[in-house]
């Protein structure tokens, strides 16, 4: 296996580690969403490196979701499902994660814990999929 696939698929396995803990927290309403929303962000971010990587797409140390998917874009990679909501779980790598997360009821920012698995999860399949064409 080359260097380029053997990382792809170290970040896929450490994604789904990811996904895991975000699936055991969604259903818990005392699980604060700063710590859902950074195992999704998380898992989102290496499953997007994923992909760049085994295609050896060069990226910048980042958790910048939309920079990663601007990559993709450029390098005529499909793109994900729901590639216009990812974004928005950048903040929740570093900002939310040691600040505060916005007022409850801004609409802009709220937190969907229901599209938050399934966000991943289809962003999983998604890698899976283009990571089988290669």
């Amino acid at each position: 296996m080359n260097k380029s696939r053997e990382h792809a698929r170290l970040l896929m396995e450490k994604a789904a580690e990811d996904l895991y803990v975000l699936r055991q927290l969604i259903g818990d309403a005392d699980a604060p969403d700063a710590v859902i929303g950074f195992h999704a962000q998380q898992a989102v971010e290496k499953l997007l490196k994923a992909v760049l990587t085994s295609r050896t797409v060069a990226f910048s140390r980042t958790h910048d979701i939309a920079a990663l998917l601007d990559l993709l874009e450029q390098n005529t990679v499909a793109m994900p499902p729901d590639a216009d909501r990812l974004p928005s779980l950048t903040p929740y790598a570093a900002e939310f994660r040691y600040g505060r997360l916005p007022p409850e009821g801004d609409e802009k920012d709220s937190f969907d814990r229901a599209w938050i698995v399934d966000g991943v999860t289809h962003t999983k399949a998604w890698a899976e999929s283009v990571l089988g064409e290669i």
